[in-house]
Formats: C-alpha cells, structure tokens, sequence
C-alpha cells in the first residue's frame, strides 16, 4: 500500500472520530482585535477554537496571522523560533476557502497552527538541528509526523529552537543553546533555563506562539522542557510515531511528541501525528497500539498510583508541593503507594550512555546518507567524522561555549554492528521495562506511576552548562514506555510538573490518567 493511500486512510479516521461538546457563544467576537485572539487562543481548546472558526468568529488566515505577528513583537525576548514558514499564510487562505466543505466535523487539526522542532522536516524550510553545518539542509520533502499533521488540517507555522543536535554534542553544555538560534529563555522567568533539548518548543507554548509544538525526545527532551516551561508534554511509547526525516540520536529511544496547553489538546496532536510508517518499521510492531479518542477517563476514586521518588524532590519547597499534591490526590480518592524507586545495578548509567554514543554514530550517518541526491552542498555526503572536523574549524561560531566531547567518544565507538552492542541494548530494556517499570506496576498493582517531573528550572550558565536538579525520565525513556508530564503548580513563579507513566503501548491510558489528574491542578 502506498503512503499516500495510508494519509488518506489515516485522514478519514480522524475525521470520523467523535468530537467533544462544543461551547457555544451567543456574541461574535471581534476577529481582527489582537487581544481577543491573544485571550481565546490562551484559555481555549483546539475543539473549541476549530468551532469559533466555523462560526466565522475568526479565520484560520487570521489565526495564522495573529501568532506570526506575536512572534515578531516577542520573540526577541526569549530566542524559542528559528524559522517562520514562508507558506504559512496562503496554506491557511486554501484551509478557509475549503471550510464550507465541512458540514459536520473537521479533521482534528483544521486551521491550527503548529510549530515543529528544527531537527523535524518540512518541506517549505532546512531542518538544521541548530547546526551550523546543517544552515542549507533544504530536504523538500516532509518528515512522515508532519506529512501526517498536515493530513489532519494542521498549518506548519514554522521551526523552534533547540539544544544543538538535541544535547548530544557536549557534557557541559547549555540546554537551549545552538549555533543558529542562540540561547533560548524560559518565558517564566527569561534569566532560567527552558530545558532541553526541546527548549524552544516549550518555551512557545508558554509564550503562546502556537496552538501545539512537536518535540523529539531521547530521554527527558520533552519531558523537561514541558514541565519547567508550565506545558504539557506527552514521550509517546517508541514506534507510536514516525521517525523518519527526524535527525537522530536513537534508534532504541527517539521518539517525537506534542506540548500543548492542555492534555485534551496534547492528546488530538498526537492522533494526528500517529501511525505506521514503511521507512520506519518499528512503527509496524504489533505491540504498538495507536491512540484512539476513547475519552475513558478513570473515575479519580478508582485509580491506584505508585508514587517514584524524585531527585527533584530534595528541595525542600518542592517536596512540600509534592506532599501538598498527595494530600490533594488522597482527599479524592486516590490509592497511593509511596517511596519507590528503580533498582539499578553497578554500571547501568554507564551503559545507557555508551549504547547512546555507538547508536548516535550509527544513525546520524545514516540519516546523512539518505538525504535527498539535490540537497545542498551535498549534504547527503556527511559523516559524523565530518561535522567533527566542520566543528573545529569553526570554533569561533559553534565552540565559543562548549566542546563536542560527545562527538569525539561516538565516533570512537563501534557503532550497533556488533553483538556487545545488541546484548546491552536487551539488557537495558530488561532492566528498565520487564523488571523495571513492568515490576513495580504488577507488584503494586498500579495504573500507573507518578513523580515529580523536575525540580525549578535554574539559572542558564552558558560558561559552566547547566545545573540540573533531578528528574524521572530515564526509564521510560530507555524501555521506550510512555511518560507524560502536566502542570502540578509554581515555585516561586517557576512551574513544577507531575509525570505519569506506564508500559510500552499503554499511552490511551496514561493519556486519559494524566486528564484525569489535570483536574487537580
């Protein structure tokens, strides 16, 4: 079956699916006031902005509009956008002229802008990773996510910033910083960092740049981001969504997922996103299940969660939140089983860094060697060895901060060809899903986990890189399960976020939890 064929499949099952109730307006707002857009597009789902469009409150030109207006005026302030897609503006004008169309629903994404993380393809603009190597990487063709956002009526609006090659160039380097972009800031507080490496698309969903933002995760890269930004961000289970045309690290771990402002909003970008993919087949596993509308939320008295110790909680105001959360939960009806932990063994942080450094090899050159024959600058003749040597003679622009430490041990290493490399990667997934996420689920028999995603975003340190402060994403990110993180509350100003996890193909109902919880926020 072609691709194609696949989209328009995928197209009408998303346009089929059920929608949600609807808030109905009895006056008309103004469509070209700045401010009642800046207030609907802040407190409104994609649901009920999709049908304030159909009622001619507002255009999706308009809309467009209005966010590429925003971030112009704003943007200076926080550095969250790399790019603006030159055909944004007229992919809109066809999506209003073909509304009338839609008699009954829309695709789940009709009119809504979204911005895309620059190590993600779209046609229109280079895909860069932040790097200056990658300045004319012009692919003109989509990754297969956006392919399928645009399938869902969705508007690319454009690129955010990003940790360079999404943090893994440098130990000590600044989440937020690349080369093209410079150092993006935390909307919250613009002197703090906004995590990594999907810095900038958290940081404009905090600003309000766009209705939702696709981030790329390899451990922590959406989760982080997402909680010390105030969004939510689910790391769907790895082979829910495409990889292809995303500029790897991991093969074992990669996945790209959505932030948004709230879990119902998260939830419909990553229906649209979703899918199988013949150029990535661990989308075709069938342990993968895609997540459907089912809107089966846990009644809160039923639900029976196990509650991780969190580094993030050695700060003693965030422990105090997190105790103040439980209370909350247990006042519901929550079960909670507290104070448990993954037990690791001697050696295993060690290892899931070195299967990271042979896998990034692996896959960059890869991914190099498939870029399209009419690239620029033959680009598709890349090899990590080369962006090492580029790097150097370039240390005034990409090395005035950090180095590529990372660089140099991976193109050291063997790369995935070998058997060590293939026996540690079934023991890693061993250790952290069967007999780690799996283990304390069926022992405790528990919906799911949760733990306080991070500790305050800390101050950005382009000279000494960053000062993290705990965080659970580890080992949903080596077993490839799901983990979702919402908005818990502020330290000081400064979000804090709850995570929930689950098993690899459970993310309906991570999904579903997490909403379920949002309530208590």
């Amino acid at each position: 079956m072609s691709l194609l064929s696949k989209v328009t499949k995928k197209t009408l099952l998303i346009v089929t699916l059920s929608m949600l109730s609807l808030l109905s307006f009895s006056h008309p707002v103004h469509s070209n006031n700045d401010n009642t857009l800046e207030t609907l597009t802040a407190t409104k789902t994609i649901v009920e902005l999709q049908e304030l469009m159909k009622q001619g409150v507002f255009t999706s030109k308009q809309l467009t509009q209005f966010y590429i207006d925003k971030i112009e005026k704003e943007d200076h302030k926080y550095n969250s956008i790399i790019a603006i897609n030159p055909d944004a503006l007229s992919i809109a004008e066809k999506l209003d002229r073909n509304l009338s169309r839609y008699t009954k629903k829309l695709p789940i994404l009709y009119g809504m802008p979204i911005l895309l993380k620059d190590n993600i393809e779209a046609m229109e603009m280079p895909t860069t990773a932040g790097s200056l190597v990658l300045k004319d990487n012009q692919t003109n063709r989509d990754a297969t996510l956006t392919e399928y956002l645009r399938a869902s009526g969705a508007i690319i609006l454009g690129k955010t910033n990003l940790s360079e090659w999404a943090n893994f160039r440098s130990e000590r380097s600044s989440s937020g910083w690349s080369a093209i972009g410079g150092q993006t800031k935390n909307p919250h507080d613009v002197t703090r960092t906004t995590c990594g490496s999907s810095s900038g698309s958290g940081a404009a969903i905090a600003a309000n740049f766009a209705i939702a933002a696709i981030g790329t995760e390899t451990n922590g890269s959406i989760t982080c981001p997402a909680a010390v930004n105030g969004v939510v961000g689910i790391k769907p289970t790895v082979g829910l969504v495409s990889r292809f045309g995303i500029v790897p690290i991991s093969p074992a771990q990669d996945t790209a997922g959505p932030m948004a402002k709230s879990v119902e909003d998260a939830r419909l970008v990553l229906m649209a996103m979703q899918g199988p993919d013949e150029k990535d087949l661990i989308t075709k596993s069938k342990t993968i299940i895609e997540v459907v509308e089912s809107k089966r939320q846990p009644k809160i008295e039923t639900l029976r969660l196990g509650l991780l110790v969190s580094g993030a909680e050695d700060h003693e105001q965030v422990k105090e939140l997190s105790e103040a959360l439980q209370q909350r939960m247990k006042k519901n009806g929550v079960t909670l089983v507290t104070a448990l932990s993954f037990e690791t063994y001697n050696g295993f942080w060690s290892d899931g860094y070195t299967q990271l450094l042979r896998e990034f090899k692996t896959s960059l050159n890869h991914y190099f060697a498939n870029l399209p024959n009419d690239t620029p600058n033959n680009l598709n003749m890349l090899t990590l060895e080369d962006v090492i040597k580029f790097n150097n003679n370039n240390a005034d622009l990409e090395m005035k901060y950090f180095r590529q430490e990372i660089f140099v041990k991976s193109q050291a290493t063997e790369g995935m060809a070998t058997q060590k490399y293939k026996n540690l990667r079934k023991k890693l997934l061993r250790v952290t899903g069967k007999e780690g996420i799996d283990a304390l689920l069926k022992e405790h028999k528990l919906d799911a986990l949760i733990a306080i995603t991070r500790g305050p975003a800390w101050k950005i340190d382009l000279i000494n890189g960053d000062h993290s402060n705990g965080g659970v994403s580890t080992f949903s990110a080596i077993s490839g399960y799901p983990h979702i993180t919402i908005p818990a509350g502020k330290l000081h100003g400064l979000p804090i976020g709850l995570s929930i996890m689950t098993s690899g193909g459970e993310d309906s109902k991570a999904i579903n939890i997490a909403e379920t919880l949002e309530k208590l926020m």
